[in-house]
């Protein structure tokens, strides 16, 4: 009777959410991928909202029920039926009387099993469509026939490209020219198809918005700690400086990048683009700077975790240079179905190059610590625990001054019960970490 009711629930959401675009005609930006969506879509939102009224979905809001819920401009009810039925009637306000609705909706789009977005492409006017990174093994493959399968899904959001639509693209990606070739292809086959184009963004020199020069800042007096980054956006010839405080990673600069290229797209002038950027905050859990127990540092990664992100965060702790040691406290990376097995040994074996402790959290992190025994590391730098804050608490005891610690699991990890025990202000969590709101922290 449960999923009766979520099922009902979700369709006349959708409906609602399909009339009220249709009413307001607001303009879209859709972004999809694998890695970066959230930070993306809050980057997007910083470049945008300067002198226009703007709505981003609610934190990561891109399944079934989060895209109409953002289009309608309601919160997650949880398991509250009144709250439910208000969010209807909401719905229904806003096509029965007339506001005022928001002319740009940055909106996450996502892709769990097969045919989600493709259902969304078909209702759903898109101005900008932006397709983040697509590593070769993705979360979420498990509910599809293949990897392939998966970016097959995610191009699907090119169909929902209006006729002088952009299409935003991860240069670095070789799946690129796929979706190039795809929005071609869409593009001679429609009448009065417009002028579509194709704007790229990465750190490879044939991106047309790119970042160089890239360096990490730190504090003043603590050459150990890192306190963010900075670089040079470059885009049509012009240079900007940019900075990003509380984040380190090359990667982390990507959603930077694209929304960058989607202001391009709207013909904003480099100078509006990256003084729009210095307002943007990366969202807590995305390798985020938290000051650790005994004049430490964590990296918080703790929104979610998949093999590219895994190996991109420990590239970002190989490449730190702090005092201590490099420590990565690992999770499970879950939903990689048959893929499972030997990416987490692949994983331990990155780590076992990248770091000085690994602690590992979780029944498939194991494999994580096998290959990483595998790769050499010594057996007694290897610490193997199946609750997160426990580990917290273990390490805690262990840290010295100047370690950089790495957090990162899956999002049903719970790894941000780590960081908790690490950090050295606890009672600033809810400000901090992800995954701090009370119907989370009940679970």
């Amino acid at each position: 009777m449960k999923d009766f009711f979520k099922k009902l629930l979700i369709v006349v959401l959708t409906l609602e959410a399909r009339l009220i675009v249709r009413r307001y005609k607001p303009k879209i930006v859709a972004i999809t991928g694998s890695v970066g969506k959230t930070s993306t879509k809050d980057a997007i939102y910083a470049v945008l909202s300067q002198g226009a009224h703007v709505r981003k979905s609610h934190k990561s809001f891109n399944s079934e029920i989060g895209l109409p819920l953002t289009i309608i401009g309601v919160p997650n009810a949880w398991n509250n039926p009144l709250r439910w039925l208000q969010n209807l009637l909401d719905g229904l306000f806003l096509l029965v009387w007339r506001a005022h609705y928001p002319q740009w909706l940055v909106l996450e789009v996502g892709a769990d099993r097969p045919g989600d977005i493709r259902s969304v492409a078909k209702w759903m006017p898109v101005t900008v469509a932006v397709i983040t990174r697509l590593p070769e093994v993705m979360a979420h493959v498990e509910f599809f026939d293949s990897p392939q399968a998966v970016v097959e899904e995610k191009g699907a959001l090119i169909d929902a490209l209006v006729p002088d639509g952009t299409l935003v693209l991860y240069a670095d990606d070789e799946r690129a020219a796929t979706f190039a070739q795809r929005l071609d292809r869409g593009h001679s086959m429609a009448e009065g198809a417009g002028d579509k184009k194709i704007i790229t963004f990465g750190l490879s020199p044939q991106a047309d918005v790119r970042a160089e020069n890239l360096r990490i800042l730190f504090i003043e007096g603590k050459s150990h700690i890192p306190l963010g980054m900075s670089a040079e956006l470059v885009l049509d010839g012009a240079r900007a400086p940019i900075e990003l405080i509380g984040t380190v990673g090359g990667h982390t600069l990507l959603p930077a990048l694209a929304a960058a290229a989607v202001g391009k797209a709207l013909d904003k002038s480099i100078a509006d683009i990256a003084q729009a950027l210095a307002r943007y905050e990366p969202p807590a859990g995305r390798m985020h700077l938290v000051d650790g127990v005994k004049d430490t540092v964590i990296i918080d990664d703790t929104y979610n975790s998949s093999p590219a992100a895994a190996v991109a965060a420990l590239d970002t702790l190989a490449f730190i240079n702090p005092s201590g040691r490099k420590i990565a406290v690992l999770g499970d990376m879950l939903e990689l179905g048959r893929h499972s097995a030997e990416e987490h040994r692949k994983i331990g074996a990155y780590a076992a190059r990248a770091a000085d402790l690994l602690m590992t959290v979780g029944f498939r992190a194991r494999g994580i610590a096998e290959g990483a025994l595998d790769a050499g590391m010594d057996e007694n730098k290897i610490l193997q625990f199946e609750d997160a804050y426990k580990a917290g608490e273990e390490l805690s005891a262990l840290t010295s001054a100047g370690d950089c610690v790495l957090v990162k699991g899956s999002q049903s990890m719970r790894m941000e019960h780590t960081v908790r025990a690490l950090m050295a202000e606890p009672e600033r969590a809810a400000e901090l970490l992800v995954r701090q709101d009370e119907e989370w922290r009940r679970r």
